[in-house]
């Protein structure tokens, strides 16, 4: 069976859990395992969202998370890193050096374009310049993944 991580920062927009939420379903219907690593506000955020677990059952503190893939201790088949500002960058960067993940860089806010122009690795960009509306990133997102009908 496959797994996949998505990687969240501060939960100051609202797209992000929408999406966390939407991609934890997604993935669960194509019958990977996703694990969540994210700051204890956006970790909250998803649990509230989710008191019975339905789309997320593994979720992981940011920075263990981070220390156990340096440490080849753990590592993903996917992983989707929430980017809304530089903080997003670096944390996508440091992904693309210590797994062998295929990476997803989900860019949004009102920064996305230029955030986006910043990553020179190779890594599947979705980008939209939103932090309220999830139906646009969710679009690309599904272009994207192609999920299964």
């Amino acid at each position: 069976m496959s797994n996949a991580l998505l990687l969240l920062g501060c939960p100051e927009s609202p797209v992000q859990t929408a999406i966390a939420l939407y991609l934890a379903n997604k993935l669960k219907k194509d019958s990977i395992d996703v694990t969540v690593a994210g700051t204890k506000s956006a970790i909250a955020l998803l649990k509230v969202s989710d008191p019975e677990g339905n789309y997320v059952l593994e979720t992981a503190d940011l920075d263990s998370c981070i220390e156990n893939l340096a440490e080849k201790k753990v590592d993903f088949d996917l992983c989707f890193v929430f980017v809304r500002n530089d903080a997003g960058i670096s944390y996508l960067t440091t992904l693309s050096s210590i797994s062998y993940a295929k990476l997803f860089a989900i860019v949004f806010g009102s920064d996305a374009d230029s955030l986006a122009d910043t990553i020179d690795f190779e890594c599947e960009k979705i980008v939209y310049k939103t932090g309220h509306n999830p139906v646009p990133l969710k679009n690309r997102i599904d272009r994207v993944m192609a999920w299964d009908a």
